[in-house]
């Protein structure tokens, strides 16, 4: 069975008109009467209402997307832990939880901490080159090295 991952939803800060009648909110079926209220899920919601089911956290203030599944609303972080796809580094082998920040080349994925030449073990900066031979990441010099020694496998990224 293939999981389906769900869409994030939008929440918005919205300005109760003077003259509106407050709205109740679906988080504590209360009466919203401050001046801004969350609109998420086609519903209204106190500030402190609209909060993630795992950890608490308040959702209007982490940004401004949450994620919903089996009724519960969740951050992004617990949505992924409870339900992303988590799969296993290019580089190490290790598991990569599904939160985690990575680095991506083709088909693989890496820790951050494992996106490094494998051959010399430097570490990658924003701009630099890296390639792909043989499923293995290499950094300019290393590539060169072993292009120069008769090796014509190019996939630069």
């Amino acid at each position: 069975m293939e999981m389906v991952p769900a869409m994030p939803a939008s929440v918005s800060l919205v300005s109760l008109r003077s003259r509106e009648k407050p709205r109740a909110c679906a988080g504590c079926n209360g009466k919203i009467r401050d001046r801004f209220m969350l609109q998420a899920l086609d519903r209204y919601w106190h500030e402190d209402c609209l909060k993630c089911a795992c950890c608490d956290c308040r959702l209007g203030q982490l940004g401004s997307t949450l994620y919903t599944r089996a009724n519960l609303i969740l951050c992004r972080r617990d949505y992924l832990s409870l339900f992303g796809v988590t799969g296993n580094c290019a580089a190490c082998s290790k598991m990569i939880p599904a939160f985690e920040m990575v680095m991506r080349a083709r088909d693989n994925v890496y820790h951050l901490d494992c996106f490094a030449c494998q051959l010399c073990h430097q570490r990658f900066h924003v701009g630099d080159k890296f390639f792909l031979r043989n499923n293995m990441i290499l950094c300019q010099l290393d590539y060169e090295s072993g292009y120069l020694n008769g090796s014509t496998d190019k996939q630069s990224q």
